[in-house]
């Protein structure tokens, strides 16, 4: 049996398929009990540090229940806490681990969470970096497995700028389980090619492929999975809009290339999204370049193919797995 007790989670490349796998049947199991009514609190008495210093809502959300649903006590710490202000990243690491069983976090460089893992002696977890975010991508793979039946031979395109967290996350997840990934962007958006040829390695071990490319129509054909995130990330200058929205609105996310997709094929986000003007940054964008939806249509964004919502609940339930699994505690070993 897999066992992946004191283990950090900090980026999927740090695990086998085998693992991977055993992670995703560890949160449908979950999921199901959930479901079911059953109570399942083994982590009484524990206690999870969140660190977070870029905002949330299913990141923050999906760690919490899911630490309560075990029974496991939180601190939300954004904002409060010295971490690389008054106190090195270092020392907190060394502070938190006498106090807390786990330690969650979410803000800039990899190399922060990295830092953390290093110095800490309990399980860190990644809930969000500029390069990596992979608590996203089991919930994603969960969701495929969940509508399409399957993820080996799965052919998932991502549109629009590879170059950061979801992008990258995609390309290491599906190398390792088999998918076949396209990043379809302008060249100046691809993924680093050194990580490209990471996971061109993983593929072909797994049966999986990578592949670049500027043409919709040639990455849209034969399409299971759409893929699409917010084209200015968190933390970068407002000034980049309009060059985002310059080179990346040719790759959009519409119902016509939704249509022009494998005939079960299915959008996902991980958002939240730009896909109408109910936003405050949306009406802004709006009324600075006169553009309604970004990454995203809304049409396309409400299609039935649509599964974002789904997608989102099952955050929740593959981060309880991690936390349950790094932590020691399995349903049958009650």
């Amino acid at each position: 049996m897999v066992d992946l007790k004191g283990r950090d989670f900090l980026t999927l490349q740090d695990f086998t398929p085998e693992e991977i796998e055993y992670l995703l049947d560890f949160s449908a199991k979950l999921k199901e009990m959930k479901r079911n009514g059953v109570l399942w609190q083994p982590l009484v008495g524990r206690n999870a540090a969140l660190i977070f210093e870029k905002t949330s809502t299913r990141t923050r959300c999906s760690f919490e229940v899911a630490a309560h649903d075990m029974g496991m006590a939180t601190t939300y710490l954004a904002g409060t806490s010295q971490i690389g202000k008054k106190e090195s990243i270092a020392d907190t690491a060394c502070v938190l681990t006498t106090m807390f069983d786990g330690i969650e976090y979410r803000g800039y460089g990899q190399e922060i969470v990295e830092e953390l893992a290093k110095h800490a002696t309990v399980p860190v977890w990644n809930g969000l970096t500029n390069e990596f975010h992979p608590t996203q991508l089991l919930a994603d793979m969960q969701t495929i497995r969940e509508k399409l039946g399957r993820l080996k031979g799965v052919n998932v395109t991502y549109f629009g700028d590879a170059r950061y967290n979801m992008g990258n996350s995609w390309m290491v997840a599906a190398s390792k389980m088999g998918l076949n990934f396209t990043a379809c962007a302008p060249k100046k958006y691809f993924p680093d090619p050194a990580l490209v040829k990471k996971c061109e390695g993983w593929a072909k071990e797994s049966g999986g492929s990578i592949r670049l490319t500027e043409s919709v129509s040639e990455a849209v054909k034969d399409c299971d999975v759409l893929y699409t995130d917010v084209w200015v990330s968190m933390g970068e200058p407002d000034e980049i809009w309009a060059e985002r929205i310059h080179d990346l609105k040719p790759y959009q996310v519409t119902k016509e290339m939704l249509d022009a997709a494998a005939d079960d094929a299915i959008f996902m986000h991980c958002l939240p999204a730009f896909h109408d003007r109910h936003t405050k940054i949306g009406e802004q964008m709006y009324e600075k370049f006169g553009i309604g939806e970004m990454e995203v249509t809304d049409e396309a964004f409400q299609d039935p193919r649509s599964v974002v919502f789904d997608e989102a609940e099952n955050r929740m339930h593959t981060i309880k797995a991690v936390m349950a699994a790094t932590l020691g505690v399995y349903p049958e070993r009650r």
